[in-house]
C-alpha cells in the first residue's frame, strides 16, 4: 500500500512540475534546494525568486506578440507593472530591467518613481500611468513629475475635478487617460465601481472638459474590472461595452490611440491549476481587432497592468512545525513558528489559498492536519487547500518538519505591514532574495533580518523619553 507523502502528491497531481521537483526526499524549487535555505537562514523565512518576475513579463509579451501576428494587429503592446502588488526595490528594479512601464496608485508611489529615475533605473521611454482617486498630495506629486522630468506621465482621470487640479499645477501639455467605471458582477453589494466615469458619461465628459483644450491630449481609455480577466460572459460583456465606448470616443477624439485593459490575470494557486493565458489573450486581441475593423477605426495600442501576475509567483514562505496538538479524537493541530494573520493575511482575510507543500520528509506516511499560527486569534489557522477541503502533510513524530507556501509574492507583505506592528507582536520573518545568473548559477542573500523587539518597542514609543504629567 502506497501511504507516503510522495505517493499522495504523485497520485493527486502531475508531479514533478516545472518549478517543483524532489531530491532525496526534499523539495526543490526552480533548482533551489529549500532545505539549504532553511539550514542557512533558519525559519520562519520569506523568499523572493527574482527570475520568475522576468519570466512572466516575457511570457505575456510573447502571447501578445503571437496573437498580434495571427490577427495582423497593427497596434503595439505595452506591459505595465502595477506597483501596489509589491513596492519593494528589488521587485521594481527587476521588472524595470525587462523594460516595463509602471502604474501607480498613490502619492508615495511618485516618490518611488523619482528615486528610481534619479538612480538611473527608469529611462525616459518609461511610461508612468497614474491611476486611482487622487487626493491633493497625489495630484501635487503627479504635477511635479510632469514638470520636472522627461518621463511620459499619463494621469488616468477618475473625475472632472482632477483635470482642473492637474492643469492648475502643470506648465506642459499633458497626456491623459479616462478610466471607465465598470459595472460589477451581480454578486457584488454595489452595481458600479467607485472609480472612474460611467460608460454613458465618457463622451459627454470628453466634450465638456477636454475637447478643444490645447493643454490636454486624451491618449488612453482605461478599462478594469475587479474580478480580473476571465473567460466568462461577464468579462466579455464588459469588454464589448468598453469597446463600444472606445469607438464612439475615437470618432470625436483622433488623439485617442490606446486602450488599457488593466490587469487581473490569475496566478497558480494549486498544483492542479489550469488557465489558458494564450487563448484569453488571443480572444481579447481578436475581439478588439474585429470590433474596430467593423467600425472603421484604427485599432489601438494595448496596455496591461499586471501586478499579481508579475510578482505573485516569485514569492514563498517557509515555516517549521513546532509541535502537534491533539484537541480531540479527530483534529491534529500542527503549530507553525509564525502567524498566518501577519505573514499571509489574505489566507484569513479573503480565504485565499496558496500552494502548500512539505519541504522535507516526503518519504514519511501522510496524515490529515490543521495548521495553527502563533497569535491568540481564533482566525489564525489554515485548514484546506485549493483543490480539497483538507491538508495532508508527512506524519509528525517530533523530528524537524518544514512546510512551504508558494506564490505568495503579491500584496502579502504590504497588507501584513512589513516592518510595522504585527498582531500579538509576532515579528516579520527574515526575507531572502534568490537570483540566477546567465550561467544558471543560483545565488541567495539576506534582504531583511527577522524583526526585533527593539524595532517593535520603537514603533510603540517605549524607547522615547516620555514624561507623563
Amino acid at each position: 500500500m502506497r501511504t507516503g507523502y510522495i505517493d499522495l502528491i504523485d497520485q493527486t497531481f502531475e508531479f514533478p512540475q516545472e518549478e517543483f521537483n524532489l531530491q532525496k526526499n526534499n523539495l526543490i524549487y526552480h533548482g533551489v534546494d529549500l532545505m539549504t535555505l532553511v539550514n542557512t537562514y533558519g525559519t520562519p523565512l520569506k523568499f523572493t525568486y527574482l527570475p520568475k518576475i522576468s519570466e512572466n513579463v516575457n511570457r505575456a509579451r510573447k502571447w501578445f506578440s503571437d496573437s498580434f501576428k495571427k490577427h495582423d494587429y497593427k497596434g503595439k503592446y505595452h506591459y505595465a507593472y502595477c506597483t501596489k502588488s509589491s513596492h519593494f526595490k528589488y521587485v521594481l528594479e527587476r521588472a524595470l530591467s525587462e523594460g516595463v512601464h509602471l502604474e501607480t496608485s498613490s502619492a508615495f508611489d511618485i516618490n518611488i518613481i523619482e528615486k528610481l529615475f534619479a538612480d538611473g533605473k527608469i529611462s525616459a521611454s518609461t511610461q508612468i500611468l497614474c491611476n486611482g482617486y487622487k487626493p491633493k498630495p497625489y495630484i501635487e506629486n503627479i504635477a511635479r513629475l510632469i514638470n520636472q522630468s522627461d518621463l511620459k506621465v499619463i494621469p488616468i482621470i477618475d473625475n472632472k475635478q482632477e483635470i482642473k487640479q492637474i492643469l492648475n499645477l502643470t506648465h506642459k501639455r499633458v497626456d491623459i487617460g479616462i478610466r471607465i467605471a465598470s459595472e460589477e458582477e451581480p454578486k457584488f453589494p454595489f452595481y458600479t465601481s467607485r472609480l472612474g466615469i460611467g460608460y454613458k458619461d465618457i463622451v459627454p465628459f470628453y466634450k465638456e472638459y477636454i475637447e478643444g483644450d490645447e493643454w490636454l491630449n486624451l491618449k488612453m481609455l482605461h478599462f478594469f474590472i475587479n474580478t480580473g480577466i476571465n473567460d466568462n460572459s461577464y468579462y466579455w460583456n464588459e469588454l464589448h461595452k468598453c469597446l463600444r465606448v472606445f469607438i464612439e470616443l475615437k470618432k470625436v477624439c483622433p488623439s485617442l490611440n490606446a486602450l488599457d485593459i488593466g490587469g487581473g490575470f490569475p496566478i497558480k494557486n494549486s498544483l492542479a491549476f489550469e488557465f489558458d493565458y494564450a487563448y484569453i489573450i488571443d480572444e481579447i486581441v481578436h475581439q478588439v481587432s474585429i470590433t474596430c475593423k467593423e467600425a472603421g477605426v484604427e485599432a489601438p495600442d494595448l496596455y496591461t497592468e499586471f501586478g499579481s501576475f508579475t510578482v505573485g509567483e516569485s514569492g514563498g514562505a517557509i515555516y517549521q512545525i513546532l509541535a502537534q496538538k491533539r484537541q480531540n479524537d479527530r483534529e491534529k493541530w500542527n503549530m507553525i513558528d509564525s502567524s498566518f494573520i501577519t505573514t499571509l493575511p489574505d489566507s484569513w482575510a479573503i480565504n485565499k489559498r496558496f500552494i502548500l507543500l512539505a519541504i522535507n520528509n516526503w518519504d514519511k506516511e501522510y496524515e490529515r492536519v490543521l495548521l495553527g499560527g502563533l497569535t491568540c486569534d481564533s482566525d489564525d489557522y489554515y485548514n484546506s487547500e485549493q483543490h480539497i477541503n483538507a491538508i495532508y502533510l508527512p506524519k509528525y513524530d517530533g523530528s524537524p518538519q518544514y512546510i512551504g507556501f508558494f506564490n505568495t509574492g503579491a500584496y502579502q507583505d504590504t497588507l501584513g505591514g512589513f516592518g510595522g506592528l504585527q498582531h500579538c507582536l509576532i515579528p516579520n520573518p527574515k526575507h531572502i532574495i534568490i537570483d540566477k545568473d546567465a550561467k544558471g548559477i543560483i545565488t541567495h542573500k539576506l534582504f531583511a533580518e527577522e524583526q526585533s523587539s527593539n524595532q517593535m518597542l520603537q514603533l510603540l514609543g517605549f524607547d522615547n523619553d516620555i514624561k507623563i504629567k
